[in-house]
């Protein structure tokens, strides 16, 4: 059975692109007034990790803290070193995608170990923002005090860009033409919407950023957390060739974990946390102490991945 991905809520699943995807599963955690027993948690987890082997669980950084404790004690308890939880500053929309992709490579030849480092690699290539009608509470990307200020316009909307990269600009005739910055690589763009009308992310971002498709996901309840507001409409461009996904992740130079002998892939063990040693990182290419492992994607608005 491919390693187990798993998601710390229902609507963090994006629909698969084809009947051979494996399905995510969900570790539901304890958030506000909702308590699930603990003995619950341990008993969904152990199957898992029975039927699978290995268990990879994407938490979204905005999680409560009783949340975390509450996966971190599942681990704890037992015992067991096959549980990777990988703490993830993506949007929610971005870690649905990030999982769909984690799914469909989990069916290819990669070990636990490879699979679980990869989501840091890939995370890197997937763009995810929202645009906002506000941004007074927002403090994920940086927000200067005029744009600030400009929240307090009625009508004003923002187009916010978390990852990779930071950005922030104002739509409309305040923005002065400013656009976010694009992919450098043939991406599909998800798009869900909350509680604001704007036509801006299908109209003028899908063409900007020359995307291959568009679809659209129901918008995670935690979006609205992690934005500090309900009036936004998420979005997050990523890779949706699973060819182009392997050869990103298979380009990469493999080595042991020192700590818990698993493979790895980037500079840190997904499953136990242990760095590389200094000394083995030093003898890396610089291309592989890097975010993006070059040679993979070609240069140019729409890249495309060399061949086998």
């Amino acid at each position: 059975m491919p390693t187990a991905i798993a998601v710390t809520a229902p609507d963090l699943i994006l629909p698969p692109p084809d009947q051979h995807t494996p399905p995510a599963a969900v570790l539901q955690t304890p958030q506000g007034r909702t308590t699930r027993p603990l003995e619950a948690s341990l008993s969904d987890t152990h199957a898992l990790l029975e039927q699978h082997g290995y268990l990879i669980v994407l938490c979204p950084a905005s999680l409560p803290a009783q949340a975390v404790h509450r996966l971190h004690a599942v681990r704890g308890v037992l015992e067991s070193d096959r549980i990777a939880l990988l703490d993830l500053d993506l949007p929610p929309l971005g870690i649905a995608v990030l999982a769909l992709q984690l799914r469909q490579l989990s069916l290819c030849d990669f070990s636990p170990g490879v699979l679980a480092s990869a989501a840091r690699l890939l995370s890197h290539y997937i763009y995810a923002g929202a645009v906002l009608s506000s941004v007074t509470k927002l403090d994920r990307v940086p927000v200067s005090l005029k744009q600030h200020a400009k929240s307090w316009v009625p009508g004003s909307q923002f187009a916010v860009l978390a990852n990779p990269k930071p950005q922030l600009i104002r739509l409309g005739n305040g923005g002065q033409g400013a656009r976010l910055e694009a992919p450098g690589f043939a991406t599909q763009l998800i798009i869900a919407k909350g509680q604001l009308q704007s036509d801006w992310p299908t109209a003028t971002l899908a063409r900007s950023w020359q995307v291959q498709g568009v679809a659209e996901a129901p918008l995670p309840a935690e979006s609205t957390r992690w934005w500090a507001t309900g009036k936004l409409i998420e979005f997050a461009a990523a890779i949706p060739d699973i060819s182009v996904l392997y050869q990103l992740v298979s380009s990469v130079r493999r080595e042991e974990c020192h700590w818990c002998g698993l493979e790895l892939i980037g500079d840190r063990c997904g499953f136990c946390s242990a760095p590389l040693p200094q000394a083995v990182q030093q003898t890396l290419p610089p291309s592989e102490n890097q975010s993006r492992p070059k040679g993979v994607l070609a240069t140019g608005q729409q890249r495309k991945a060399i061949g086998p």
